[in-house]
């Protein structure tokens, strides 16, 4: 079982320049905890220990136990913004957890047995990466699975054809939103294996 933990520092310095010099000089990431009923809170973390968490997709759908200064609480990711070209963790907005409370999170998406629509000639278009899902902290899934085993050429698969975990509401749906999220359609080009072999 990964450990969803990580430790942090309480932040007074405050404003842009002070994120960028946290950021180069004590390779610290600047974030923000807030929710849950209580004040926000700045906070530093080292930008070590959070590349080493993410790197776990899980950890973004996960319920991460933080301790700051010594004091934990329950967050979630609520945001995070990386360097558009180097890809670290720049920012990150936490959410605090309270039991007993629904929270709204973004959950990844894993397609399955994508190899029986193809083996019928179709390609698969993965409309979207994730959903927002809306449950109790204890009834957090860390992905949606979606199996396109049964799926036909021409088939758009949406949000109301997934089976949701117990407990757990898909919020687009909630709103009326019936989502894409994939779609299994004709290949686009006409093979021209042929012509090269003959040529």
């Amino acid at each position: 079982m990964t450990d969803f933990t990580l430790n942090a520092q309480a932040r007074t310095d405050l404003g842009k320049g002070a994120s960028r010099r946290l950021r180069r000089l004590a390779a610290q990431v600047p974030a923000v905890v807030y929710g849950g009923g209580k004040e926000a809170i700045s906070i530093t973390i080292q930008a070590k220990e959070m590349a080493k968490l993410f790197e776990n997709e899980a950890a973004y759908s996960h319920v991460i136990e933080l301790s700051v200064d010594g004091a934990k609480q329950n967050v979630i990711v609520k945001a995070m913004q990386r360097h558009p070209a180097k890809q670290f963790i720049m920012h990150a907005d936490f959410i605090r957890v309270v039991a007993g409370q629904k929270l709204t999170a973004i959950v990844p998406v894993h397609f399955i047995n994508e190899e029986a629509p193809v083996k019928k000639g179709g390609e698969i278009s993965h409309v979207t990466s994730e959903v927002e899902v809306s449950c109790l902290p204890k009834d957090l899934p860390e992905f949606i699975e979606v199996d396109l085993a049964n799926a036909e050429i021409g088939t758009i698969i949406h949000l109301s054809d997934l089976k949701a975990p117990k407990g757990v509401e898909f919020v687009a749906l909630a709103h009326g939103d019936d989502k894409a999220v994939a779609n299994v359609h004709a290949p686009r080009v006409a093979p021209e294996a042929e012509e090269g072999a003959a040529e």
